[in-house]
């Protein structure tokens, strides 16, 4: 084997930790947000002026004059710490993959658009801090790390594709239907729409299901519950909303996961009698069916931390499965993870992408 096989192989591995440790990193955001330690450090990039949380006689002399609570400042510095190793990650995938960068088929735009991503997203975290949880920093917070998941999952999915095939740049990929975008589109308003219910604090704002708060159609705010502008005074911890614009918000939620379920069940209908994607269509549709459920267990039992941490698990599942089934369906099933010269035997040219 060459060395550059060997470092393709490499990069290929560490695109797999890439996809693993964003998922750590957006779980133990989250857990970070459920425990109310999003301003555990009242500073950025440090806490209360240092690089580890401090002993409390040390944070009392801090400008902030925010009340050392540890456990709080540990959950907000470890997330932090995760984050940045995550930086590094995709730096040391940039430094491997800089003399392959213009062979045909790497697929180095998608490196450069995951350290775009990461830079952005460090400056989200900042802002999370500096804005004083600021609910539209947050949501994009959350975005953002579901954004960098995929990009390490789309990354790793191509490095195999060059791995394994003579030509990977001799085809262009087809375009998939309409149905594929509207789906998407949908799942990405309905991920948005879940950060906004928890940075907002509206997780149990409906009480009961199907109903909310005993009715069909309850009294609602909708330009103040979805109002972009608005200020948070000296931070935003649990919320500033009344209850009317919170019932507005977790009612969006409840009605944009219908719209999506409706749009993944035409979307499978639409690929059932396909053998190759029926069990992605079949495994998108129970990560669905999970998330709902989830969901609707949130409310019922008041939002307990390990079911909320949970569902935004189920949000990522959500997010991986249907990114999975979508590269079934436009690129097919390449037998990845074989020698070149037996993927050129089975017509490995025939899967190829594009840059």
């Amino acid at each position: 084997m060459s060395h550059h096989d060997l470092r393709l192989g490499l990069l290929i591995r560490l695109s797999q930790l890439g996809i693993a440790f964003t998922v750590a990193v957006i779980l133990m955001g989250a857990f970070t947000r459920l425990m109310d330690a999003g301003l555990g450090c009242p500073d950025w990039p440090g806490c209360y002026g240092q690089w580890v949380v401090p002993e409390p006689g040390v944070a009392e002399s801090h400008p902030s004059a925010v009340p050392l609570e540890p456990l709080k400042a540990w959950l907000e510095m470890v997330h932090r710490y995760l984050a940045s190793m995550l930086g590094g990650l995709v730096l040391m995938m940039l430094a491997l993959g800089w003399s392959r960068r213009k062979r045909p088929g790497y697929p180095w735009h998608i490196t450069l658009c995951l350290l775009a991503v990461i830079l952005l997203q460090g400056a989200f975290g900042a802002f999370t801090v500096t804005l004083r949880l600021w609910p539209q920093v947050v949501t994009l917070h959350l975005l953002g790390g579901l954004v960098v998941m995929l990009l390490f999952l789309w990354l790793h999915l191509r490095l195999r594709v060059t791995a394994v095939s003579a030509n990977p740049a001799n085809r262009a990929l087809p375009k998939l239907s309409h149905w594929w975008a509207i789906a998407a589109l949908l799942l990405a308003a309905q991920l948005a729409l879940g950060g906004w219910t928890s940075s907002n604090y509206a997780g149990i704002a409906c009480q009961g299901f199907p109903t909310c708060n005993g009715q069909w159609w309850p009294t609602m705010d909708w330009s103040e519950g979805f109002h972009l502008t608005q200020r948070v005074g000296p931070d935003y911890l649990y919320g500033q909303l009344h209850a009317d614009a919170r019932t507005t918000i977790h009612l969006a939620h409840r009605l944009g996961a219908l719209a999506l379920g409706l749009s993944l069940t035409l979307l499978a209908a639409r690929h059932w009698r396909e053998p190759r994607l029926r069990p992605w269509m079949g495994a998108m549709l129970a990560a669905y069916g999970l998330q709902v459920g989830l969901g609707i267990a949130n409310v019922v039992w008041w939002l307990p931390l390990g079911l909320a941490l949970a569902h935004t698990a189920g949000a990522v599942l959500l997010a991986l499965t249907m990114a999975l089934a979508a590269w079934q369906a436009k690129v097919g099933a390449l037998p990845v993870g074989l020698p070149k010269a037996q993927a050129q035997e089975q017509g490995a040219g025939e899967c190829a992408i594009t840059s």
